[in-house]
């Protein structure tokens, strides 16, 4: 395909590696391939930074305040739908931080819970998660990578600021 007639372009998300007690927050969504699990996560949205989105997909979906203090990992991954036969390439931001208080919020469209799972829960039911990169990133933090959140830095411009 020519470059011309196509641009393309991976879609951006975000995701929250969260542990307390030696579990992690999971929750437990329907999508086009059946019910499945993944971190809290979802796509970066117009006007907002990166620690921004993983803060407000967390709450959005599991009810759940969080802060980021590090990012885990950047991983790239392709999708393709076994219903729709649609082709779509992540590009995933992962944070680690701090979980805050729990509130009674509606979840997002789609989520039906919030899950604590241990690891082993999670190897568990590998076939049930949403993406390969959920076993990944938590491998990942349980490594202990982490990157300074100083690493991603944001334009005004990105968030709504021009100047002349």
């Amino acid at each position: 395909m020519s470059s011309t007639s196509h641009t393309w372009k991976p879609s951006v998300t975000v995701a929250a590696i969260i542990e307390r007690e030696g579990r992690f927050l999971l929750v437990e969504e329907e999508t086009s391939d059946g019910i499945r699990f993944n971190q809290p996560a979802g796509h970066l949205d117009p006007g907002e930074t990166l620690a921004h989105a993983v803060t407000r997909e967390t709450l959005e979906e599991s009810a759940h305040d969080f802060e980021p203090t590090a990012l885990v990992g950047i991983y790239m991954s392709r999708y393709l739908s076994s219903r729709t036969g649609k082709e779509v390439t992540y590009l995933r931001f992962a944070f680690c931080g701090e979980v805050g208080a729990k509130h009674d919020l509606p979840l997002d469209v789609g989520i039906l819970r919030a899950v604590w799972m241990t690891y082993d829960e999670m190897l568990a039911c590998r076939e049930k998660h949403r993406s390969p990169l959920v076993m990944q990133c938590v491998d990942d933090y349980l490594q202990g990578k982490r990157a300074p959140l100083s690493l991603l830095y944001t334009h005004p411009t990105a968030i709504g600021a021009f100047t002349g």
